[in-house]
């Protein structure tokens, strides 16, 4: 009887070269973005390795783009950042503020605002609770970040969510959990007022 060649197995194959996702791609698109920001690599530079890392299709050729650059922590590492309302209300943003992977919001008495509309974020998805308590949450994301509400509850107060559906490439996803309470969530992009705010001073504020 002749034996039947064995097909390979896909356990032996190198992690290297497991083929790559779009998030695994539009990661490394943003870590080059940053570093160039940074001043580790010049436009020409970037412009040649955003061209390769959008082509690439293994793991081990977006590692070759970014193997001379620092790793950032990775999100589990950071803290989680926690808002809360209490009785004259807290926000974060609208000035620079670099983003960790989870956020956690609570309305209180006096309501809660996250503005991402000038927010450092390098991670292709950020994790929010939001509860809308007695005095409601509002968050703000730019045009061009995606939001998912799908584990959240509407609660008393509701869920108001004016957001596009269009992600574009690079942009972190955001994953919104809580209940909406009393007095309900709201996520939406930069009213009229607010953009008025981002044309007149752009780059307003100090990353912190």
């Amino acid at each position: 009887m002749t034996a039947q060649p064995s097909e390979p197995s896909p356990h032996h194959v190198p992690s290297g070269e497991l083929r790559a996702s779009h998030d695994d791609r539009e990661a490394v698109v943003e870590q080059l973005r940053d570093a160039a920001a940074e001043g580790r690599i010049d436009l020409d530079e970037l412009d040649s390795r955003l061209e390769r890392a959008l082509t690439s299709k293994t793991y081990a050729e977006l590692a070759a783009l970014t193997a001379d650059l620092p790793r950032a922590d990775p999100p589990e590492s950071r803290p989680p950042l926690v808002l809360k309302g209490g009785l004259h209300g807290t926000s974060r943003g609208p000035g620079r503020w670099e983003v960790p992977g989870r956020v956690i919001a609570h309305g209180g008495l006096g309501g809660v605002k996250i503005d991402f509309t000038r927010a450092e974020c390098r991670l292709p998805e950020i994790a929010v609770e939001a509860y809308g308590e007695a005095a409601g949450v509002t968050i703000v994301v730019p045009d061009g970040w995606a939001v998912d509400t799908g584990g959240m509850d509407s609660g008393i107060g509701g869920l108001r969510d004016k957001t596009t559906p269009d992600r574009l490439p690079g942009t972190p996803l955001i994953r919104l959990t809580g209940s909406g309470g009393m007095a309900g969530v709201v996520v939406r992009h930069p009213n009229r007022w607010e953009r008025r705010k981002l044309q007149s001073n752009p780059a307003r504020g100090q990353l912190h």
